[in-house]
């Protein structure tokens, strides 16, 4: 395993790794790996800023990517699937006239709840929660929960153009 942490990474004595797995940790950000986890051959950890912690008995698998901007939580016995992808940071295009990549990202934590199984190339989005148990299947996206809109603009009946008896 490579690790690039300088002190930023905690692992337990019982992580196993696979060949070619890595672990990256930003300074500031930290990474925490409780005992039993398994990080799967070419598994990759990237913690950008915020903290990935990931709790005993977890399985990662082969080629899975796990990025954190906010912060991931991944709770006791879950499975996250082969070539799955967490990350919790997003480009955002709310401005029109400015190019994406000049716009911020949207980061809001992920977390995967107890007993989780994240099916073979599931993609977790911003702020995406897995309640503990709950099985997500091979293939699917789970984004962010919905922005709250904004409350309409209701005019008073004797507002301009409101119809409102006179």
């Amino acid at each position: 395993m490579r690790a690039r942490s300088r002190g930023r990474l905690v692992a337990a004595r019982s992580v196993r790794v696979g060949a070619g797995a890595r672990v990256r940790v930003a300074p500031g950000a930290r990474v925490i790996l409780g005992p039993g986890v398994t990080l799967g051959p070419d598994c990759r950890i990237e913690a950008v800023a915020g903290e990935i912690r990931v709790g005993a008995g977890v399985a990662v698998g082969e080629r899975a990517v796990i990025v954190a901007h906010a912060g991931v939580e991944i709770g006791e016995r879950a499975r996250i699937g082969h070539w799955a992808a967490l990350n919790d940071a997003a480009p955002t295009w709310d401005d029109v006239e400015t190019p994406v990549r000049a716009q911020p990202l949207r980061r809001a934590p992920i977390t995967v709840g107890a007993g989780a199984v994240l099916g073979p190339h599931a993609s977790l989005g911003p702020g995406a929660r897995v309640a503990p148990g709950e099985e997500i299947a091979p293939y699917a996206v789970v984004p962010a929960p919905p922005k709250p809109k904004p409350a309409p603009v209701r005019s008073s009946p004797r507002g301009a153009g409101g119809g409102g008896r006179r």
